[in-house]
């Protein structure tokens, strides 16, 4: 997910939600017919540094599409902390858009409401074909054994960001490729009121991209291969207490951050409070924040010991932002001209030149706007060394359960309380309990 601000609904209300869903749901349409759609509804996800500079990158690309097809789009950006729970409420009252952005890592939770239109091979013909669509990012949009729920739109993943002058000043000639190296390294900037690196910690889907990328290089997926909530195991508690602890042990995270959650690491990176940041596809916002490109740089997330890769060495998940349609839409063609439009080469390349993302589209993939070296990090860390989070209808409550433990724990942390595994455990095993069974 793009913009990582937490998605704050309690796992009882999205039990319900999508429970209630399932018996309904789905979008009310807009003007005209099927066959002849006059209009249609868009929500999208804030992407840019505002909801001004959405608008601005996309309205006249709707205006572009209106113009070919004579189909009116009504746009709303939505801002990340609002948009899971309008989705929400979309999905029980029928009274939702035609078509909407969603967290890729929301694909298989939304799913299992019903509401969502499945792509199945007639849809993804309609659309130009699943095969034109990167592999890694068809992972993260629903359930495997099942027609996909979305369609990607945008590709990110997570790099290290690092600010060049601290670092010169500091006599740091490279940015670490270890944890090990992020605590030393993080310790040598963290001084004079600055700190080594920054975070979110009240930030309940970032905590969760964190340590589940810390729970695979600790051998941990936080689900069982039939489903099952197992967020207890000494890998998922390693990782959590490794996370928290560079703030509690290593004090290379200001205490004050434990209470960030709308990109204020972001501002303290471009403002040279904060020497480093874990964050996807950051650039836009930089230079939004007024940071020329050159005074940062960008490298792979730290992993635990040698180079990134598969197995227990990935250092990002697979991060983007999908396209959805309520499938009682009255417009469904059109909506589907609307995808169609919006996945073209053409438009990817535009859109997430624009936004600083990766194109899931091969095609697009492949235009020389992608080559820069910030981004060919990105694609390479998507290429071979992300893993999709758990494609599980119970994934969005994991995202809030466990998302509030780490909050939590980041919060006894600054406030100087002991976090020790034994704490990190009890948290772990109150955020299992809130889980459904199976």
């Amino acid at each position: 997910m793009r913009r990582i601000r937490a998605a704050a609904v309690g796992a009882v209300t999205l039990s319900f939600a999508l429970t209630a869903a399932a018996c309904g749901g789905g979008s009310a349409g807009t003007g005209g017919t099927n066959e002849e759609p006059e209009t249609l509804t868009y929500w999208a996800s804030n992407q840019g540094a505002n909801l001004e500079v959405d608008k601005k990158v996309l309205r006249p690309e709707l205006d572009k599409f209106e113009k070919r097809t004579d189909i009116e789009v009504k746009l709303e950006v939505i801002p990340w902390g609002d948009l899971l729970n309008r989705i929400l409420t979309a999905t029980t009252s029928g009274q939702g858009p035609d078509v909407l952005n969603i967290g890729n890592t929301w694909s298989a939770s939304l799913q299992s409401s019903g509401a969502l239109l499945p792509w199945d091979a007639k849809n993804f013909k309609a659309i130009g074909g699943k095969d034109r669509f990167v592999e890694s990012a068809l992972g993260s949009t629903g359930v495997q054994s099942q027609d996909p729920a979305a369609v990607p739109l945008y590709s990110m993943a997570y790099a290290l960001y690092y600010n060049k002058k601290m670092f010169a000043d500091a006599g740091i000639k490279k940015p670490p490729a270890t944890w090990e190296e992020m605590a030393e390294v993080g310790k040598k900037l963290s001084r004079n009121g600055k700190w080594g690196l920054g975070a979110e910690g009240s930030n309940l889907s970032n905590n969760i991209h964190q340590v589940f990328v810390l729970g695979k290089q600790h051998g941990a997926d936080f689900f069982t291969p039939d489903g099952k909530a197992d967020f207890t195991s000494d890998g998922a508690v390693a990782a959590v207490k490794q996370y928290v602890d560079l703030m509690a042990k290593d004090k290379v995270i200001a205490p004050g951050n434990a209470e960030y959650a709308k990109n204020q690491s972001l501002s303290d990176f471009a403002k040279d409070k904060t020497a480093m940041v874990l964050w996807q596809t950051a650039s836009a916002t930089f230079k939004a924040q007024g940071m020329d490109d050159d005074e940062w740089g960008v490298a792979p997330a730290p992993v635990r010991s040698g180079k990134p890769g598969p197995g227990r060495a990935p250092n990002s998940m697979v991060a983007g932002i999908n396209m959805a349609v309520f499938k009682n839409t009255k417009n469904i063609d059109g909506a589907k001209k609307f995808v169609k439009f919006m996945t073209s080469d053409e438009e990817q390349v535009i859109l997430n030149k624009a936004y600083g993302s990766i194109p899931p589209v091969k095609a697009a993939q492949q235009n020389p706007a992608f080559s820069t070296p910030a981004l060919v990090v990105l694609r390479e860390t998507l290429a071979t060394s992300a893993a999709a989070l758990p494609q599980v209808p119970e994934e969005s409550q994991f995202e809030t359960v466990v998302g509030t433990a780490v909050k939590e724990l980041f919060a006894d942390a600054a406030a100087g309380r002991p976090v020790t595994t034994e704490s990190v455990r009890t948290k772990l095993e109150k955020a299992q309990q809130q889980m459904p069974e199976k």
